[in-house]
């Protein structure tokens, strides 16, 4: 039965260790005829960049793993946008020594959809339809012209709105945005991380899009704006140089036809996060790891959260390496892998 092995280990970067996330960090293997026995088929407790540090070198076939999108959850909240690429640069970059050549490190992630920028210009909404009061500057500035002794107050009554409403209007403010908060704008974060992979000596092998179910509530601008709901996220398979066995009887034809061959991939997301607040869907993480691995390899999660790839990795009769650094959701982790069944 799987167990949480304690290895609370630092940072190098003391920002970046002070937010570590609260979802696993994964460690690696030799596998059976190496030196990392250890590292094999466990959920170990503490910070991926310095445990993937301890890590046997070139004992991992494919690293799957969905780091924080720096959006907001609980365990982000004290981070700021300087410890977020911190901690993904220097996951990303502790791969290269870990990785097995021509592995891979598949990484699931979404755009910053509302990053604030306090430099950009204010993107401000006219709302034509749905304003509580339909009233116009120009209607404002007609009645104070007709009765230029009326104060706001009175301008208010004959106007049949409220005072508030007439000052808006007077000083050309009756648009929505930009305020009392910082102006967002959408952050593409693939540039970033292609950047990061390459530093490490990484490099881009292909792209999907996991197109999940509309998240409304990550997009409360839909409902006064162009602005499209959220409702994809992005696959990045990175490769470690090396010559790749392909091996297509790891699928079907049906499935290659369906999604093997496929660039978007239509997976619902998780209905209810009760396990943890950002778990993707075990069906993604069973493509990922019949596709980019085989039976018997070592298949590491660095970001592992409530056990998702591990718990998979192991029914598809892979070893699996998991790390978190949270106690309860390592606890979670063990318990759900120790219940999958191989």
């Amino acid at each position: 039965m799987p167990t949480v092995t304690q290895a609370i280990l630092p940072l190098p970067r003391p920002a970046a260790a002070r937010h570590a996330r609260p979802s696993a960090h994964a460690c690696g293997s030799r596998g059976p005829h190496g030196r990392g026995d250890r590292w094999l088929n466990q959920i170990h407790r503490g910070n991926c960049v310095a445990l993937l540090g301890e890590m046997p070198a070139e004992s991992v076939d494919l690293s799957f793993w969905s780091p924080p999108y720096f959006v907001g959850k609980s365990y982000e909240k004290d981070w700021t946008f300087e410890d977020w690429q911190a901690l993904l640069r220097d996951a990303i970059g502790a791969h290269f020594r870990v990785l097995k050549s021509a592995g891979f490190m598949v990484v699931n992630i979404g755009d910053i959809l509302c990053f604030s920028d306090p430099d950009m210009p204010a993107f401000q909404a006219n709302l034509r339809h749905g304003k509580k009061h339909r009233i116009t500057r120009e209607e404002v500035l007609a009645a104070r012209k007709k009765y230029p002794d009326a104060n706001r107050h009175r301008l208010a009554e004959m106007l049949n709105c409220s005072e508030q409403t007439v000052q808006r209007r007077l000083e050309n403010n009756n648009v929505r945005g930009g305020k009392h908060s910082a102006p967002t704008k959408t952050l593409l974060v693939g540039g970033m991380l292609q950047q990061w992979a390459e530093d490490a000596g990484l490099y881009l092998y292909d792209r999907r899009i996991w197109h999940k179910d509309p998240c409304w509530a990550n997009s409360r601008w839909h409902g006064n704006s162009y602005r499209a709901v959220d409702e994809f996220e992005h696959l990045f398979v990175f490769w470690k140089p090396g010559i790749v066995e392909v091996d297509r009887r790891r699928l079907s034809p049906k499935e290659w036809s369906a999604w093997g061959s496929r660039g978007v991939w239509r997976i619902p997301s998780v209905a209810r996060n009760a396990r943890h607040e950002a778990e993707f869907p075990e069906a993604l993480a069973e493509r990922v790891v019949r596709l980019y691995s085989a039976e018997g390899d070592v298949v590491l999660d660095p970001f592992c959260g409530s056990g998702t790839t591990a718990a998979v990795a192991k029914r598809h009769k892979r070893q699996y390496i998991g790390m978190e650094i949270g106690e309860q959701y390592a606890a979670m982790a063990a318990r759900r892998v120790a219940n999958a069944a191989p």
